[in-house]
Order: structure tokens, then sequence, then C-alpha cells
């Protein structure tokens, strides 16, 4: 059996690659499929992405675990951002405003 995964430290990634699993997931989730998720990362090849949607479907608990306590983690740093340089962000949400 072929490995695609590996834990690195607190997150998923796929073996001699940068990609996270997280980002891959969260492009199939969406709706996107194993050839258009090789598109947007192009350092892997259509099998890693597919055994890496594999290991997902076979260790969903575990995986969506993972998602919602990192999703809460950027949360946070993002508020905490936002606190420590409120000038910064308002001018930012500002030039949001003006673009779009």
């Amino acid at each position: 059996m072929m490995h695609y995964v590996e834990k690195r430290g607190e997150g998923y990634y796929f073996i001699k690659s940068r990609v996270s699993l997280e980002s891959v997931i969260g492009e199939f989730l969406r709706g996107e499929s194993p050839e258009s998720i090789v598109q947007s990362f192009p350092s892997l090849t259509l099998e890693q992405v597919y055994g890496g949607i594999t290991f997902y479907l076979a260790n969903r608990s575990e995986i969506d675990r993972y998602l919602q306590q990192s999703s809460a983690i950027g949360e946070e740093v993002a508020r905490a951002a936002r606190k420590a340089h409120p000038l910064l962000y308002q001018k930012l949400d500002a030039t949001k405003k003006t673009t779009v």
C-alpha cells in the first residue's frame, strides 16, 4: 500500500512535499475535482491527490477535528492581529470597500 500523507508537527502534509493536506482537502470539500486540484498544486501528481483524498476519507473524523482546531487557531490569530494593528486593518478595510 502506498502512503501519500504524513504528520509533521501538528499538521498533515503530502510526503516529500510542502503541500498541506488541509489545502487539498479544502478544495475537495468545495467541490473541486482531483484533476482541478492538481492544476492548483502542480507539484503533486494526480495519484498523490487521490491518495490524499483517500487518506482523508479513511480518517475523516480525526482530520475533520484537526481542520476545526486549525480554523479556530487561524481565527484567533486574525483577531489578535486586528487588535494589535487596528490602523493597518482600518486602511485595508477601506481599500476593500473602494475596490469592490
